[in-house]
């Protein structure tokens, strides 16, 4: 025991106790400065989050509007598949040829109009001109291919057609 009362009479042991104090009240500044930093973040936090005082409220608040927000988004979701499959039936690809039907006639006013879907469905119409009348003759088209007779104009117009890319996405 005496042992140990010489040792904390030593200079050596006072020092190191002094040192010891130092690195002490060293590290206390250091959380007093981080201690300062983080109060600082969580006023700045607290403001931004709302002006009620009851967080709990707030934070039901926001997850009730992520809630709605998802559930509106779902719905957007849903209408735009909607949307596009009606899209995919619709006219996307036209081709069109002019042509000269008779002889007697000048310019290339008769005409062969393919209008196709994304599948190559739709109809060719054949618009064919002469001096005396003109008439118009419709044909359906499934899959590029019709059930009925075509002219090498309606084919050459279904081909324009289906080598057009669908230009309508979503």
């Amino acid at each position: 025991m005496s042992e140990i009362i010489n040792i904390l009479k030593t200079d050596e042991f006072l020092i190191a106790i002094a040192v010891i104090n130092i690195l002490i009240i060293i590290g206390l500044f250091m959380l007093l400065i981080k201690y300062v930093g983080l109060n600082k973040r969580y006023k700045n936090f607290m403001r931004k989050l709302g002006k009620s005082e009851n967080i709990e409220e707030d934070l039901e608040t926001f997850m009730y509007r992520v809630d709605k927000v998802e559930k509106e988004n779902s719905e957007i979701k849903h209408l735009i598949n909607i949307v596009d499959e009606d899209v995919r039936n619709c006219i996307q690809k036209v081709g069109i040829v002019r042509y000269s039907a008779f002889k007697d006639t000048g310019s290339d006013l008769s005409f062969a109009l393919a209008l196709l879907d994304e599948k190559n469905n739709g109809v060719v119409l054949n618009g064919i001109y002469s001096r005396e009348m003109s008439n118009i003759y419709a044909k359906p088209v499934e899959n590029g291919k019709s059930t009925y007779t075509i002219s090498k104009e309606e084919e050459e117009a279904i081909k324009k057609a289906m080598e057009k890319e669908a230009n309508i996405r979503i």
